[in-house]
C-alpha cells in the first residue's frame, strides 16, 4: 500500500529520479554491486575513481544488504540496487520485532501485541526517515531491545550469541544504529550489577560485541575515516518529543520542525506520538508503583537511556526556537556523532515498551486503542512516504541523450568533481552532479567523482589538472554550466558538443 513495486525492485531505465540522499545511496550500492570483489569488501574502484575509487559503506550503501545482492547480482536485473528494497523489509519487520521485544517483557496477550505493533508502525521519528533508508532499521533497535529483556532475566549462549551478533550486523547497515545497539548491550551488565546479580558473564559479553564492532570497523575500512564533524549542530530540541510536528489528530503539520540551532530541526525530530503519549499517562497513572518497581528493576537501562537523551539534546540545549544552555566546546571526539538527535530513538521504543506493559495491566482492550489512536496519528506521515515513494521528482538533465552518450563511454569524468563545486549557491551543481552518476550507475560506468559523508583523507580540487588532460579513448567528459566558463578553454572545441546545459567532450 505505501512502496510501489517500481521502488521496492528498481530497473535502469526509470523515467524519474531518485533524489538528495536516496540518490547517493542508491548510486554507491549500485557501483558495489556491479564492482570485482575486493578487500575491503565494501570497496569500488570504479566510483570516484579520481580519488583511486572509495568505501561506498561512507555513502551509506547499506552493506549488510548489498553484499548479498552482489553475490546475487547474476539474477538481478540491469540498473537493480537494493535502498527501496531495504524500506521493504524495515516496514516488514518493525512490528515482528517488537513483538519479540514485547514477549521479552513477558506480556504475551494478543490484544497488548496488536496495540503495538500498531503504534511501532506508526513511530513518527521512524516513518519520517523517508530518503534515508539504512536510518529506517530500527527493528533492529527493537531487537537490541528484546535481547536485553531476555539477557538480564534468563541468559543463555545462544541469546549472547545473537546480542555478539547483533552489533556487527547494525555497524553494517549504518553506524548509529550500531553505537545505539551497542548501548543496549552495556545496560545489561550495568542493570546486573545495580540488582546485584552477578554481572561478570555480561560485561565479557560487552567485550566480545564491541570486538567484533571494531574488528568489522577494521577489516572493512571504516577506522580512520573522518566527516565534517559539527556535534550539536543537529540536536534534539527538548520539546521535540511531545512537539505534535506531523499529527493528523491534532492538526500539525510536519514541517518545519522545532530548530533553536539555526540548521533545521528534522535530525531532532523525535515527536512520540498521541497514542504512546497516551498510553503512558494513562498506564503511569494507574499503576505509578508498577512503574516506579520497573524503573527500580532496569535500572541500569534507565541510565543509558539518560545517557542517550542527552547526547541527542547535545552541549547546546533547544527549547523551542531559542538555546536555554551553552556548555561551550564539546570534547573532539562527539564530533563523529553530528546528527546527536538521532540517540533519542532508542528511549521511544523503551518508552513504548514500558507503556504497553503497564497499560496492559489495566486493560489489554486498551493497549489496542493507544495503538490505533497511534496509527490514526501518522497517517499524514504514511501518505507523505507513500507519496515520495510513487512519485520521484522528474530529471531535469536529458536523461535519453547522457543515457546513449553513455552507451559506450569506458569512463565518466565530470567536472566539477564533488571538491571543487562552490559551497554556497552549489545545490543546484550537487543536484546535477548526482543525477548524471545515477544515470552511470545504471551500468556502472567508471566515474570519477561522488559525495562521501566520510573520508580517510580530505578530498581535493584537482579540476584544471582534469580538464587539461587528454581525452582517454572511450571517456566522455561532461562540463557542468558552473565549470564551463573556468575549464572549457582547456579542452579542444573539435571533441567538444553541447548536450543540453552540458558540454559533452570524448
Amino acid at each position: 500500500m505505501i512502496f510501489p513495486s517500481g521502488f521496492l525492485f528498481p530497473m535502469a531505465g526509470a523515467d524519474a529520479r531518485p533524489a538528495g540522499d536516496a540518490a547517493q545511496h542508491m548510486i554507491a550500492q549500485r557501483y558495489l554491486i556491479a564492482d570485482a570483489w575486493r578487500w575491503p569488501p565494501t570497496f569500488a574502484a570504479n566510483l570516484n575513481t579520481q580519488e583511486g575509487g572509495m568505501n561506498t559503506a561512507f555513502a551509506d550503501s547499506i552493506p549488510a544488504l548489498a553484499l548479498v545482492l552482489k553475490a546475487m547480482r547474476a539474477w538481478l536485473p540491469d540498473g537493480f540496487h537494493g535502498i527501496g528494497l531495504f524500506y521493504g523489509l524495515g516496514w516488514l519487520l518493525q512490528p515482528v520485532a517488537v513483538f519479540w521485544a514485547l514477549r521479552g517483557a513477558g506480556e504475551r496477550r494478543l490484544l497488548p501485541a496488536l496495540g503495538i505493533a500498531l503504534a511501532a508502525l506508526s513511530m513518527p521519528a521512524w516513518i519520517g526517515r523517508f530518503g534515508h533508508a539504512a536510518l529506517t532499521g530500527h527493528f533492529l533497535l527493537l531487537l537490541g531491545l528484546g535481547l536485553y529483556l531476555r539477557l538480564v532475566r534468563a541468559p543463555t549462549t545462544a541469546l549472547w550469541a545473537a546480542a555478539v551478533t547483533l552489533q556487527p550486523l547494525a555497524l553494517l547497515v549504518h553506524p548509529y544504529i550500531a553505537a545505539m545497539t551497542l548501548a543496549l548491550l552495556a545496560a545489561i551488565p550495568a542493570t546486573r550489577l545495580l540488582r546485584g546479580d552477578s554481572f561478570i558473564a555480561s560485561g565479557l559479553a560487552v567485550a566480545s560485541g564491541l570486538a567484533a564492532v571494531i574488528a568489522t570497523m577494521a577489516g572493512f575500512g571504516y577506522l580512520g575515516a573522518a566527516g565534517d564533524g559539527g556535534y550539536g549542530m543537529f540536536a534534539m530540541n527538548l520539546l521535540s518529543p511531545v512537539w505534535p510536528a506531523g499529527s493528523g489528530l491534532l492538526g500539525v503539520p510536519w514541517s518545519p520542525q522545532l530548530d533553536a540551532t539555526g540548521h533545521g530541526g528534522w535530525e531532532g525530530y523525535n515527536w512520540l506520538g498521541l497514542g504512546l503519549l497516551a498510553a503512558l499517562a494513562l498506564g503511569i497513572a494507574a499503576h505509578p508503583g508498577a512503574a516506579l518497581r520497573g524503573l527500580r528493576r532496569h535500572a541500569g537501562l534507565a541510565l543509558v537511556l539518560l545517557a542517550l537523551t542527552a547526547l541527542a539534546v547535545s552541549h547546546r540545549i533547544g527549547f523551542g526556537t531559542r538555546i536555554i544552555l551553552d556548555l561551550g566546546e564539546a570534547p573532539g571526539v562527539l564530533g563523529q556523532f553530528r546528527a546527536s538527535g538521532r540517540f533519542f530513538w532508542p528511549v521511544a521504543y523503551a518508552l513504548l515498551l514500558g507503556a504497553t506493559v503497564l497499560l496492559a495491566r489495566l486493560s489489554p482492550a486498551l493497549c489496542l486503542l493507544a495503538g490505533l489512536v497511534q496509527f490514526a496519528d501518522a497517517a499524514p506521515l504514511r501518505a507523505a512516504l507513500a507519496g515520495w515513494a510513487a512519485s520521484p521528482p522528474p530529471w531535469t538533465v536529458d536523461a535519453p541523450a547522457i543515457r546513449a552518450a553513455l552507451a559506450d563511454a569506458t569512463a565518466l569524468t565530470l567536472l566539477p568533481s564533488w571538491p571543487c563545486v562552490r559551497k554556497e549557491g552549489g545545490d543546484e551543481t550537487y543536484g546535477t552532479l548526482l543525477q548524471l552518476l545515477a544515470l552511470a550507475s545504471e551500468r556502472a560506468v567508471p566515474a570519477s567523482t561522488m559525495y562521501v559523508a566520510r573520508w580517510r583523507i580530505p578530498p581535493t580540487c584537482r579540476d584544471a589538472t582534469l580538464a587539461a588532460a587528454p581525452l582517454a579513448p572511450g571517456e566522455l567528459r561532461l562540463l557542468l554550466p558552473e565549470a564551463q566558463a573556468a575549464l572549457a578553454p582547456l579542452l579542444p572545441p573539435s571533441r567538444c558538443t553541447p548536450l543540453g546545459a552540458l558540454l559533452a567532450c570524448r
